[in-house]
């Protein structure tokens, strides 16, 4: 295990996480233990691993801190699943206003219609 103080981590972060992923690295401030950091490679091999991602994803996704692909992979899952996952959560995907969408749904539907051929 490895202690850091809060400055520490702010002037090299890089360090703190390429530690993490084979320690554990407790950040301290003002000498009392303030956080645990452990890197995703340790965490292989625990139960509910995939649920933790999974849950990380969608909160991600849900403050608009990643895209849904980038939610999907860090969940471990194919994009349609993590569409299924968050429609099933009621979180959004998209927040277009009413005109918006119904300017993308007319642009889906001429994409549907096949063309003419000469």
């Amino acid at each position: 295990m490895q202690t850091i103080n809060v400055r520490q981590l702010k002037s090299n972060p890089s360090t703190a996480l390429r530690d993490a992923r084979s320690e554990l690295v407790v950040v301290m401030n003002r000498d009392k233990p303030d956080a645990v950091m452990i890197g995703f490679e340790q965490l292989q091999g625990m139960a509910d691993m995939t649920h933790v991602r999974q849950a990380m994803a969608v909160s991600l996704f849900k403050d608009r801190l990643m895209s849904v692909t980038a939610a999907a992979k860090l969940a471990g899952e194919s994009t349609a699943d993590m569409l299924t996952r968050l429609s099933k959560l009621g979180i959004a995907v998209t927040d277009y206003d009413a005109d918006t969408l119904a300017a993308e749904v007319d642009t889906a539907a001429q994409w549907l219609v096949p063309a003419a051929t000469d």
